[in-house]
């Protein structure tokens, strides 16, 4: 057993101890037990056919039944242990999934998501964890294979020393076995990238939401032509990798089919010379047809156990996750200020994503005052959504800085500074939850309270889509029920703009694009509905961030930041900038000229 394979079994096993030493004990008991059960069978028979052979009757007898317990307990032993680690595999199951949901969102910021690398584990391991129910089944069975090929290594080498070498045959195919597996294995990394493309491409024609468009622009065809592409591609990998491991597993059972006809001509020469008996030579033939059962087994078993130990590569490596940058100077971690008396300042602040030639946002020098409304527009690409996403700590800057009343951002853990921030994305996400709980995640520890939800609804003004739902906050929404409530897009984004007004005291609210889909003049009137919520935060110095790629839609704010390829390009209020008579100035003009 290689070091990763024993590492991963090791873990396995502690896994199930955790859950349930009874069922532990159980399994393992009865697979062990229906392992030695079939070579203690064998012994039966050599002593049933030599006691039939001096006319014992009596003790054939006794004999005959024994065998017949044997064989009863090695055809159902498995069965019994079965209903014992069924639940450990299930619980198993679960927490590798709860593993990976905690792998994928427990980082400081959007790596796990955002870097190829890991996007391509967490790819092959959803698909992997699925099959772990079987990865306990085979290593119990393995266990039991192992004290029944021991006892029967025993046998042999008292009927023969020769016999010996029919185990060590079954190294070969083993070792055969073993490598096929890594061929696969190393396959289905290599597959993971054009998989996971086809596999989007699947999830794009099934979605509804997609569908209009994929009717519209005849794009099925187009999709249906891609995916068999990506899927050919990834299908070739694994079928040339597959092809290759059949004939290492088919050279290595040819070698133990060699040694399994030698061992029987060997016992049948020792019967005729007197040497052994008939019980023996049954004995030989029965012991070595178990042998080749028992090497067969566990090279069927060999792949499953490989997809253990590559979960657990997979999983290990996930689990080390690059560690977040260090506070500037070693600085002692510093806590959220109870209410922003100056505001958020950006020094020299740029970011580029992971394998970027380019920053999306560079050298940014800029201060949003405490309790000021604050309007980021530019155009689309222009690096808008990048510094929102810095802002809200969900990446850290390649260089430069972000000062929270004077203090670096990086020195306030990210969880103290996300449960004072607010914000409803542009891609915003629609659970699939009751209506009351799809909006009061904003806020967790509310999430339940009817109160606080309405309240949030009102803020957003988005009271008016529990009107058209059956049972107000209460409906279950989305297609995951049978009898969920479908939105339309607007009121999706309603609802995830009431879960940005849940919090009652955010230092940060982040409202981005939240009007993408209206026209300017709809936008501008709810931008001012917004900048009047503003109020609510402003009490505790905080900060309203809307964002926008409208430039006449905006001119409430306090503050205008224009952002234009990864800079800022002019910061400063309406009038302002229109008397600067710079990029704000030329592109309002424009934009106004647009709607007359």
């Amino acid at each position: 057993m290689s070091g990763g394979l024993y590492r991963a079994s090791a873990d396995l096993l502690r896994m199930c101890w955790r859950h349930s030493r009874a069922r532990t004990l159980t399994a393992l008991g009865l697979m062990l037990a229906g392992g030695v059960a079939m070579p203690l069978a064998g012994l039966g028979l050599r002593g049933l056919f030599d006691a039939a052979q001096e006319g014992a009757a009596g003790r054939a007898t006794a004999l005959g039944v024994l065998v017949a317990v044997l064989l009863i307990a090695a055809l159902t032993c498995g069965h019994f242990a079965h209903i014992a680690y069924f639940e450990l595999a299930e619980l198993n199951m679960l927490h590798y999934s709860d593993e990976l949901i905690v792998l994928a969102n427990g980082t400081a910021g959007l790596d796990s998501h955002e870097t190829p690398r890991r996007a391509d584990l967490f790819g092959v391991l959803e698909r992997e964890v699925g099959q772990t129910r079987n990865t306990l089944q085979a290593l119990l069975s393995l266990a039991g294979l192992a004290c029944g090929l021991l006892l029967t290594v025993v046998v042999l080498a008292l009927l023969h020393p020769l016999l010996l070498l029919l185990p060590l045959a079954a190294v070969p195919p083993l070792l055969a076995g073993r490598h096929a597996e890594r061929l696969t294995d190393d396959a289905r990394s290599r597959a993971a990238e054009p998989t996971r493309r086809a596999l989007n491409l699947v999830r794009l024609a099934t979605d509804a939401s997609s569908a209009k468009e994929l009717l519209v622009y005849r794009l099925d065809h187009e999709v249906r032509d891609s995916h068999a592409e990506l899927w050919g591609r990834a299908g070739g990998i694994l079928w040339r990798a597959e092809r290759r491991a059949a004939a290492l597993r088919g050279l290595g059972q040819l070698v133990f089919a060699a040694c399994y006809v030698g061992a029987v001509l060997l016992m049948l020469r020792q019967a005729v010379a007197g040497r052994q008996s008939v019980g023996d030579v049954v004995l030989v033939v029965l012991l070595a047809a178990q042998a080749n059962t028992q090497v067969a087994q566990t090279v069927a078993l060999v792949p499953e156990l490989q997809r253990l130990t590559g979960v657990d590569r997979r999983m290990r490596e996930l689990r080390q996750a690059p560690e977040p940058e260090p506070p500037p100077a070693a600085a002692p971690a510093a806590t959220v200020p109870r209410r922003l008396r100056h505001g958020i300042t950006l020094s020299g602040l740029s970011f580029a994503y992971p394998g970027a030639t380019r920053p999306s946002l560079r050298d940014a020098d800029l201060h949003l005052p405490a309790g000021s409304v604050v309007a980021v527009v530019g155009e689309n690409g222009a690096g808008k959504s990048t510094l929102v996403k810095l802002l809200c700590g969900l990446y850290r800057p390649t260089a430069g800085s972000i000062l929270v009343d004077g203090v670096d951002l990086r020195r306030i853990p990210p969880e103290a500074w996300r449960a004072r921030t607010a914000a409803a994305f542009q891609d915003f996400v629609r659970y699939e939850f009751t209506v009351r709980h799809a909006v009061g995640v904003g806020d967790l520890p509310r999430a339940g309270s009817e109160e606080a939800v309405r309240t949030a609804l009102a803020r957003a003004r988005a009271a008016g889509v529990l009107d058209a739902l059956p049972e107000g906050l209460a409906t279950r929404l989305g297609r995951s029920y049978t009898n969920g409530a479908e939105l339309s897009g607007g009121q999706w984004q309603k609802l995830a703009l009431g879960r940005a007004f849940m919090r009652d005291r955010p230092l940060l609210v982040v409202l981005d694009e939240p009007a993408a889909a209206l026209d300017a003049e709809a936008e501008h009137a709810l931008f001012q509905r917004y900048a009047a919520q503003a109020e609510r935060s402003a009490a505790d110095g905080g900060i309203t961030l809307l964002v926008s790629h409208r430039f006449s839609t905006v001119g409430m704010a306090d503050l205008i930041v224009v952002v234009e390829g990864g800079r800022i390009a002019e910061a400063g209020d309406h009038a302002a900038l229109l008397r600067r008579g710079g990029l704000y100035a030329e592109l309002y003009t424009l934009q106004a000229r647009g709607y007359r």
